[in-house]
């Protein structure tokens, strides 16, 4: 009897610790899909900064823990409205002055994450608790951020500020809470500014000619000095 209730309990205990190892993996996976999901490239980014998938999960995990202690509040409708008119007067200001407007597009995100709620004195502290909720754009801010430092170090192109805007503009309407696809909002219920503010195929091309434009002007500028040369002769 002694021998048999040794047995028993030997195999309850194993099939508990089965059980428990069981759950533990089952909640891992939901855990590591979970997080994939919620922050898309940022979750592989960071598995391969970090050489861990493990730590990264630990590390997002926080982030969110972090996110939801912040005050994050969604922006009025006519603080929306008003961001989005001063975007597009940003995206005139790329005809004339491509970094300025960049520089500008900068500080406006900025500005619309303060409102928001966000911190937005420590840039990496920034890119970390936007994954949170805008995972999807952060790629873009990262890659206009990165454009903004080589535009000051004077490094950038026209195309390069081109694109910055571009990518700027895609966090500045995941932040003001625009869908993030063309057809995906109602016209109807839109601020009429937003509307016209958010079209990305029209702004595309706005940007597109403003770049053609500068290189024209520098072709025009370029010809003009060889044809004065060739006169000179």
């Amino acid at each position: 009897m002694i021998l048999m209730s040794t047995v028993t309990i030997a195999i309850i205990v194993a099939a508990v610790v089965v059980v428990a190892a069981l759950a533990i993996g089952v909640t891992a996976v939901r855990r590591r899909r979970r997080l994939r999901h919620r922050f898309g490239p940022e979750y592989d980014r960071l598995a391969g900064e970090r050489n861990s998938k493990l730590k990264a999960e630990s590390e997002l995990t926080g982030r969110e823990r972090r996110v939801d202690g912040l005050d994050i509040e969604p922006l009025t409708e006519s603080a929306r409205a008003g961001y989005a008119r001063q975007w597009a007067a940003i995206q005139e200001q790329f005809v004339d002055t491509p970094a300025g407007a960049v520089a500008s597009s900068q500080l406006l995100v900025v500005a619309v994450m303060s409102e928001l709620g966000y911190p937005a004195e420590n840039p990496d502290q920034v890119l970390a608790d936007l994954s949170v909720e805008h995972a999807a754009t952060l790629g873009h801010f990262r890659a206009a951020e990165q454009t903004s430092r080589n535009a000051a170090a004077g490094t950038a192109s026209t195309e390069d500020l081109r694109l910055a805007m571009i990518d700027y503009r895609a966090m500045f309407r995941d932040l003001v809470g625009e869908p993030a696809e063309e057809g995906s909002g109602s016209p109807a219920t839109e601020p009429a500014s937003m509307a016209g503010a958010g079209d990305v195929h029209a702004a595309d091309t706005e940007l597109e000619m403003a770049a053609a434009h500068h290189v024209a002007d520098g072709r025009g500028e370029q010809l003009s000095r060889t044809n004065e040369e060739e006169l000179a002769k």
